[in-house]
């Protein structure tokens, strides 16, 4: 494992850290990354070595994907979507459908792309109105789909301006009877099941954001002087480090475990959503709170502070809103 942390390490220093200002400032999608990722055996890592994969534990693979999120939020993010992707195909596709398109996938070739949400059904996932209808030797597809990541660029947003997103309109789009995952009708609980380990993914997105903003708080508070002495060495700015740093570790923590649980074929529903709701809102209070330390500087361009405060809105709002997080926790509790 530690070679591999180290590798990503690596990556992230030489190909993420010196590009992600211009393309957040140009919204270039970085497609020769993910190849990358691909090619150093990064974008597979859960999934099996026959079709390309790693075959590491999830609790590897998040660790995997904070370091590309502190380095870069839009790319490990799209790793995270790229991995939900996959989700179906390994674990309700035919043999045929799993060598046909995994290995490319998990190659970084081809990039996916998770169509769930629609322009009226976000929160009520059960409220699609998109429709698949069988038609002779396949079926036809109808329906709109909404907030796509890698499905093009066409929606403007207020962060992670990077990772393209668009609308899918599918009007009469004919697919194949061959390119069905899984029975008819168990469509929506495979999706169901791809976005618990999905939640995870963005709970590990979430650390690694508000390490970043960490790191960034606190390398200026030991640079800054203020009254004859590095600002922090003041009470109430440290005492607000220490809390942000508390709360990365404590989200660290929270999603490692909601991963071992996964690792070993224990439920992790409820750790899934607790991970995501505690991570998302601390890297929301921590990227907020590094703007703070740096005071005006914090409200420019010019450091990275206000980036992740943009992108970290974000992050409470994908894979399930933090409300429906609470809601999922809550029913978890009811049952017992």
């Amino acid at each position: 494992m530690r070679e591999l942390l180290d590798l990503t390490r690596e990556l992230a220093d030489k190909e993420l850290r010196p590009a992600v200002d211009a393309a957040e400032r140009t919204g270039i999608f970085p497609r020769e990354v993910f190849r990358l990722l691909g090619r150093s055996g990064l974008l597979g890592l859960p999934y099996p070595e026959r079709w390309g994969g790693g075959d590491q534990p999830y609790e590897v693979y998040l660790q995997v994907v904070e370091e590309l999120a502190r380095a870069w939020l839009a790319v490990g993010l799209g790793v995270s979507v790229h991995t939900l992707t996959c989700f179906p195909l390994a674990t309700a596709g035919t043999p045929q459908q799993q060598e046909r398109w995994l290995p490319a996938m998990l190659g970084g070739e081809l990039l996916g792309a998770y169509c769930l949400s629609e322009p009226q059904s976000g929160s009520d996932a059960a409220a699609l109105a998109t429709r698949a209808v069988a038609d002779r030797d396949g079926y036809r597809v109808d329906g709109v789909k909404a907030w796509i990541s890698h499905a093009g660029q066409a929606e403007r947003k207020m962060g992670m301006r990077a990772s393209v997103t668009a609308q899918m309109i599918f009007d009469g789009a004919r697919v194949p009877a061959d390119q069905l995952i899984g029975g008819e009708g168990n469509g929506f609980a495979i999706a169901l099941a791809a976005l618990d380990a999905g939640r995870l993914g963005i709970a590990a997105c979430a650390t690694g954001l508000a390490q970043a903003a960490l790191d960034t708080a606190v390398g200026y508070a030991r640079e800054r002087r203020q009254f004859g002495q590095p600002i922090i060495g003041f009470e109430g700015l440290s005492f607000l480090l220490a809390d942000m740093a508390t709360g990365v570790e404590a989200a660290r923590a929270l999603y490692r475990e909601a991963a071992r649980r996964k690792d070993a074929g224990q439920p992790f529903s409820k750790q899934a959503a607790m991970a995501k709701l505690f991570a998302t809102d601390t890297a929301m209070r921590v990227a907020t709170d590094a703007v703070q330390v740096l005071g005006g500087y914090g409200y420019v361009e010019d450091f990275p502070a206000e980036r992740y405060l943009r992108e970290a809105k974000v992050l409470q709002i994908v894979e399930g809103t933090n409300q429906i997080q609470r809601l999922v926790i809550a029913r978890a509790l009811g049952r017992g």
